[in-house]
């Protein structure tokens, strides 16, 4: 029921516009030994806005193989974060599942720093 969903809080579209959620293509991903939990080090080709780094806990679902050449979506305007030895630049978006997290991909090709409207 509809109930018994939790309640955020409502926001104005000026706040939505603050998050800079953009396309980019995969293109290395690496084992993340050193990570508390099982993780890749994904880089992602944005375009206009450069090649960026993260940390992503998807190793549940995808082998390396799977995620090099996806276009998916991130969030690039986060502080960068200290992960381990390992600097992130970007949120890699996605969604929770029983399996692991599954990553936001595109429906079809955009060109990389394509922003989400």
């Amino acid at each position: 029921m509809a109930s018994d969903l939790p309640t955020h809080t409502t926001i104005e579209w000026a706040d939505f516009e603050k998050v800079h959620l953009v396309a980019g293509t995969v293109t290395r991903v690496e084992p993340f030994p050193e990570a508390r939990r099982p993780a890749y080090k994904i880089w992602v080709d944005f375009g206009p806005y450069g090649e960026r780094k993260t940390s992503a806990q998807v190793t549940g679902v995808y082998g390396p193989d799977e995620l090099v050449g996806r276009q998916i979506v991130g969030v690039i305007n986060f502080p960068e974060k200290q992960v381990g030895p390992f600097r992130s630049q970007f949120l890699l978006t996605g969604f929770h599942t029983d399996d692991g997290v599954v990553v936001t991909t595109v429906e079809r090709p955009v060109p990389n720093g394509a922003r989400l409207a």
